[in-house]
């Protein structure tokens, strides 16, 4: 309130319409353990626009920007080049909307946008529909596993998570199954050159509804997700294949052609770009077309009008915002249009080839990446295989390397202890991710600063 421009007598007189006796009426909701004790005295005093501007632009550059440094973070959010036309498509008026418009048909730009959004997904994924976007991969991740307890009718409520699964998508859906009766089965992480899928396997029984795999996975490593289907499958349970890294399928099997039911991720790396840290992309799609009714979200599909020419409808709308919102099957409200917009413009500019290219280009850089830190004395490579991202070993403390390294410009990665702060062992891990923004000077640097740290 410091900075708007109301009087006492304005925030009075607008109290008085509403009938409440001071602001502290609106929070009467919020519980007392959750309010501040007194006023806020750390905030100064309202200022003009142009002081704040100031002010604001000041702070702004105590941040290190992605385009700064040498940069190696990923973990599930990573640094492509996104070409000057994606930004220009993307505000031409026939598609500038974020939201699906609930009188879909008179909006045809959107719903095409939608369609070809979805037949690029599907594709990549290997799978044969895929819906018009989410909000992001983790609760698209989430989204899949309620899926799966609807395919199953509620008779199967045990979800197998892979150890290798993002920490923070397994955050999301344990919070989730909160409200539910699902039953989380997870794993502690590991660190070793290959993932535990015979561990993984020997959790599936006959009440699992589904088993939770992320490919490529959070150290990088490459699972084998045939193996992991076929023993699924066996106990009738449905394998979620998670992707956060949609280039990698440039290069690598399709989840859905190695035999994921359901396959969600992340589509930030294409066409989004980084956006300090949103809004991102929730890709979903499913490989048996039978499971459509129990997708969530919205699907666009093609059609004829009554003269016979080609149109775009919103087929299947599977929250019934519309009509019965106790049936629905899910409580998604928006399809991330801007970015799924930005994401299929992207994909339409690289083609099959262009993205065949440049998957082939980060795995390039990636292997010089890995074999210049394996010399690099007290550093180890864990992988034996991975695509753009893997996890290095080092003789100290990777937090404290990564603090010291980002104050000279190196974005050296993702610590291990960062993402699990709980958990003993990973005091020396380092997610090392490496794109075609990545230069072969960049990584130089790294190792060059690397070695000095580590001496």
């Amino acid at each position: 309130m410091r900075y708007l421009p109301l009087t006492d007598t304005d925030r009075s007189a607008m109290l008085d319409t509403i009938g409440a006796s001071s602001v502290d009426d609106l929070f009467v909701d919020v519980p007392e353990v959750a309010r501040l004790d007194g006023p806020i005295r750390d905030l100064p005093m309202h200022a003009s626009e142009m002081a704040v501007e100031k002010h604001m632009r000041s702070l702004s550059k105590q941040n290190l920007a992605a385009a700064d440094a040498a940069f190696f973070l990923g973990a599930g959010a990573y640094r492509h080049h996104v070409p000057a036309s994606v930004d220009h498509i993307i505000q031409r008026g026939e598609f500038l909307t974020a939201y699906t418009p609930y009188q879909p048909e008179i909006a045809q730009g959107t719903l095409q946008m939608l369609f070809e959004f979805q037949s690029q997904v599907a594709r990549l994924y290997g799978c044969a529909v895929a819906n018009a976007s989410m909000y992001d991969g983790s609760t698209a991740c989430w989204e899949a596993v309620a899926m799966a307890s609807r395919v199953a009718r509620g008779k199967r409520r045990k979800v197998v998570l892979s150890g290798a699964l993002h920490p923070h998508y397994a955050e999301v859906i344990k919070t989730m199954a909160k409200f539910t009766k699902d039953e989380i089965a997870g794993s502690e992480p590991s660190i070793q050159a290959q993932p535990d899928n015979e561990g993984l396997i020997a959790r599936i029984d006959e009440d699992t509804s589904c088993v939770v795999v992320q490919y490529p996975d959070i150290l990088g490593r490459l699972p084998d997700l045939e193996q992991i289907a076929e023993a699924a499958h066996a106990k009738g349970a449905l394998l979620i294949a998670v992707n956060t890294e949609p280039v990698a399928l440039g290069a690598i099997k399709s989840p859905g052609e190695l035999g994921a039911d359901i396959v969600v991720g992340e589509g930030q790396s294409i066409g989004v770009g980084l956006q300090f840290g949103g809004p991102y992309l929730g890709l979903f799609a499913v490989r048996d077309p039978k499971h459509v009714r129990q997708m969530p979200g919205r699907l666009c599909g093609e059609t004829v009008d009554a003269d016979g020419k080609r149109g775009f409808v919103l087929t299947l709308s599977t929250r019934e915002q519309h009509i019965r919102r106790e049936k629905a099957t899910s409580n998604i409200c928006t399809n991330s249009g801007l970015c799924a917009l930005a994401f299929s413009v992207h994909m339409t500019l690289l083609g099959e080839k262009g993205l065949r290219q440049l998957a082939a280009e980060n795995h390039r850089l990636a292997c010089i990446a890995a074999d210049k830190l394996a010399a690099v004395p007290g550093v180890t490579v864990l992988n034996d295989s991975f695509f753009n991202e893997f996890t290095i070993l080092l003789d100290g403390d990777a937090r404290q390397i990564v603090r010291d390294l980002a104050d000279d410009k190196i974005l050296a990665g993702v610590s291990l202890a960062r993402l699990y702060p709980h958990v003993d062992g990973f005091t020396g891990g380092l997610l090392v991710a490496v794109t075609e923004t990545t230069t072969e000077e960049d990584i130089e640097t790294l190792c060059s600063a690397l070695k000095e740290k580590l001496s």
